[in-house]
């Protein structure tokens, strides 16, 4: 089996180290893959830390994984060595309910196999892209597009295709008013979708500095929530708010920037429940809904769109010995916008 070198957490809180796992050889399905770049994720922190509960140590995290094809097995006609691929958040699923049919695998009713700090189907636990070698079910393998550089790519395959399939979903379309709450490493790739979408993107945010950044990823306005007056002067102006923010913040006083008929969507997920009025939806039979992440079909149906109007995320690589000083940065809003792991900084003596 492939001796893999990788990062892990030990235990909850824990400082990220080095670690060595196996790899299984690839069955007739799998692919093997060289890993080149791997996104860190905010979720990455809470499941470290153990802060969403039930968390399996020693812990790989990473699931925005880009690299290139080493070995196919024998039944893969959909890959070959020297391809470029990436794989997301789930590494299996059972393909039988309803969902696995419709190609919509991230809501397996048994569960999909997370990429990491999860269990396969015969028990045995995942590892994840913060190592240099990971087999995956090429069912389950995305291929990135020319054109998409691979450390910009890695963040599409959770950031991207979190933002893409509920702006697909809901019907975000061209003319549509659409504002993003947050300007993180899912808003900002809300923002560059939603614009090559043709909507008229404003983004709301805290941090009045984050304007100009704003505008040059494509937001036609910009507004700070710090500023209490933004909530009057924006009152109903918005067929669409998607929410990428993770902290504790008041759900009400953003759909009253919706229009009649309008669609708040939740992809940020903060620690604690908030508070919802029934007197927020009421009155302009506003619609409350959520989205996670997307099904193979839809992801590479976002990593062609991406491609084919040329969409990819601002990144800041870094190699893995600075993972901690990452986190810690991440958690203060000190990147702009995606930390991605250069694994071949695991190799390094």
């Amino acid at each position: 089996m492939p001796t893999t070198s990788a990062y892990a957490a030990p235990s909850a809180k824990a400082a990220l180290g080095p670690f060595t796992l196996e790899r299984r050889e690839p069955r007739p399905q799998d692919v093997l893959i060289d890993i080149q770049y791997c996104g860190v994720c905010h979720s990455d922190i809470h499941q470290a830390r153990d802060e969403w509960g039930g968390a399996l140590f020693p812990m790989v995290p990473g699931h925005e994984i880009v690299g290139k094809v080493s070995k196919v097995g024998s039944a893969v006609t959909a890959f070959k060595v020297g391809d470029a691929v990436g794989v997301g958040c789930f590494v299996d699923s059972c393909r039988e309910c309803p969902q696995c049919l419709k190609g919509e695998e991230q809501y397996c009713e048994r569960g999909s196999v997370n990429t990491y700090n999860g269990r396969d189907y015969e028990g045995q636990p995942t590892y994840g892209g913060y190592s240099t070698h990971i087999t995956v079910d090429a069912k389950y393998v995305l291929r990135i597009p020319e054109g998409i550089p691979l450390d910009r790519a890695a963040p599409l395959l959770c950031a991207g295709i979190t933002t893409y399939s509920p702006l697909r979903y809901y019907g975000v379309k061209a003319g549509s008013k659409l504002a993003v709450v947050g300007l993180g490493g899912l808003g900002h790739m809300a923002v560059k979708l939603g614009k090559a979408l043709g909507a008229e993107v404003t983004v709301l945010s805290t941090s009045p500095s984050k304007r100009d950044d704003a505008l040059a990823l494509g937001a036609a306005h910009f507004a700070a929530t710090s500023d209490k007056q933004t909530f009057k002067t924006l009152r109903r102006s918005f067929d669409f708010v998607l929410d990428t923010v993770s902290a504790q913040h008041d759900y009400n006083a953003y759909l009253s920037l919706l229009k009649t008929d309008g669609t708040m969507i939740i992809v940020g997920a903060p620690e604690t429940p908030t508070p919802l009025a029934a007197f927020s939806l009421i009155p302009r039979r506003l619609k409350l809904g959520g989205s996670m992440i997307g099904g193979i079909r839809e992801t590479q149906e976002m990593l062609d769109f991406c491609a084919k109007h040329q969409v990819a995320s601002d990144v800041e690589v870094i190699p893995i010995q600075k993972i901690n000083e990452a986190y810690e940065r991440m958690l203060k809003n000190d990147v702009r916008y995606r930390f991605v792991i250069d694994t071949a900084s695991l190799k390094a003596k």
